[in-house]
């Protein structure tokens, strides 16, 4: 535009218009996306609600059971924690998980827990030698397995 072709006044000026011809302040393509995202959002963050949720019961059952344990004679307390310790893998990992045995039970057992207590540790005892005449100590056991447990993310 040249200034010969400028309007002299405002009042001559068209007014002001949104490009694309849309008819509104908002395009409908961005409320939709906007709307899309934030449900996708909602969802995702809903899920890891549950999720954490749901493990947070499963640890806290099975340090309710560790504790119940508690009571028991050493060589069936022994037994009780192995008990326990299939159980929770075969809630969290299902039933060909718990199902494994001798060096692969300790595997899995550490892989769960995040540790090597069950392959280099006092924790062997729980995967391969409930049967040996030596009897471990159950309050160490109980003491490593709480803090494992407790740890554990659900």
């Amino acid at each position: 535009m040249t200034p010969a072709d400028a309007p002299a006044t405002l009042d001559q000026l068209r007014g002001l218009h949104l490009p694309g011809g849309a008819a509104g302040p908002v395009d409908e393509g961005i409320v939709l996306a906007l709307v899309l995202g934030f449900g996708a959002a909602l969802l995702v963050g809903l899920g890891r609600f549950v999720l954490a949720r749901t493990r947070a019961s499963v640890r806290r059952a099975a340090l309710a059971d560790l504790a119940g344990s508690r009571t028991l004679p050493g060589p069936e307390r022994v037994l009780a924690q192995a008990r326990l310790l299939r159980r929770l893998v075969r809630t969290l990992q299902g039933d060909d998980a718990a199902s494994a045995q001798g060096a692969a039970w300790a595997g899995r057992l550490d892989s769960t827990l995040r540790t090597d207590f069950f392959t280099a540790g006092a924790g062997r005892v729980l995967a391969d030698g409930l049967y040996r005449r030596e009897t471990p100590d159950p309050v160490v056991l109980d003491a490593e397995l709480s803090r494992l447990i407790g740890r554990l993310r659900a």
